[in-house]
């Protein structure tokens, strides 16, 4: 299979990905507007105001998508994935502002409560909203998690916390229509805000993470290990293994140490069998290597200053 030809596939299945979910925070935001203005109750309200976030959010995913897409140039050699954590972060930080002007308004409405009307016209159109974001969340998460794409999956797990804060809203108040009691229509608000706190401070904590160039999951440095492992012995070994990702692409480092009387091109052969097998290993990987004589003391020296450095 053509490389190229697949990563503009998966280009093609991010995009289209997002493109639902501009699509659909569209449709959410109409449905939710509506229960809000038959019920008046503030816990619409916020729900409505989350998606009005899920569709800035989402026209920014759209951006960054097709940015990280971008092959490398003069500028960015090594390529332009770390955007997705770029979009991740933006969409955390809208989070927090939605979580603010909900609390405003829940505390304003907890200061003087007013009754909710048309509540079950009001919930039923809610409904339609929320079951719109829970599918288009699910194949966003799905899609995201196998295309690496921090972006996607930011996005999905937005929405479909969007989902479960709806589910507990419409519950909370059919309870209010149900008691009489209008406090709880607020308290409910607030409820919805501290949610939404935790999504955004998580988003943005992945975001950072990503920025700060975090080595692979685990799993991902166990197949990393079995490939060196399966070439280490008397004759070879490696050290200075280093790893990190950007949006799709995984970057791996290593020294290679062979016997200094080993032809370039026995050396060469090596590490590019090596590196062959890294890349099955990890999808889209950029590797790199470097040849050192096992021999040498030099050779160590590099992994010694960084172990100093750590100190």
């Amino acid at each position: 299979m053509n490389p190229q030809t697949t990563q503009t596939d998966r280009q093609r299945r991010l995009v289209r990905m997002v493109t639902l979910s501009i699509a659909a925070a569209c449709a959410t935001i109409v449905l939710k507007v509506t229960a809000w203005l038959l019920t008046d109750s503030v816990g619409l309200l916020s729900d409505a105001a989350e998606s009005v976030v899920n569709l800035v959010a989402a026209l920014v995913a759209f951006a960054v998508v097709r940015w990280a897409a971008q092959p490398p140039d003069e500028e960015h050699a090594y390529g332009h994935e770390k955007a997705d954590y770029l979009s991740a972060g933006v969409e955390g930080g809208l989070i927090l502002i939605a979580a603010v002007t909900i609390t405003v308004s829940a505390v304003d409405r907890l200061i003087d409560p007013q009754a909710i009307e048309s509540v079950g016209l009001g919930l039923a159109v809610s409904l339609v909203a929320t079951t719109i974001n829970f599918s288009i969340a699910r194949l966003m998460i799905a899609a995201g998690r196998e295309e690496r794409s921090a972006t996607v999956e930011a996005d999905g797990r937005h929405l479909m916390t969007d989902v479960w804060t709806s589910v507990g809203v419409v519950v909370a108040v059919g309870a209010v229509a149900l008691t009489g009691w209008e406090r709880l229509d607020p308290v409910i608000a607030l409820a919805v805000a501290a949610n939404i706190v935790v999504t955004g401070v998580r988003l943005v904590r992945n975001s950072l993470g990503g920025l700060m160039d975090r080595a692979l999951e685990p799993k991902e440095l166990e197949g990393i290990e079995a490939v060196l492992r399966s070439h280490r012995g008397g004759q070879v070994d490696f050290h200075a293994l280093r790893t990190r990702r950007a949006g799709q692409r995984a970057f791996v480092s290593v020294h290679v140490l062979v016997p200094g009387a080993w032809s370039v091109q026995r050396g060469h052969d090596l590490i590019e069998q090596i590196e062959g097998e890294l890349r099955d290993t990890l999808r889209m990987a950029t590797i790199f290597t470097h040849l050192e004589p096992i021999e040498d003391p030099a050779s160590f020296r590099d992994t010694q200053l960084d172990r100093e450095d750590a100190g």
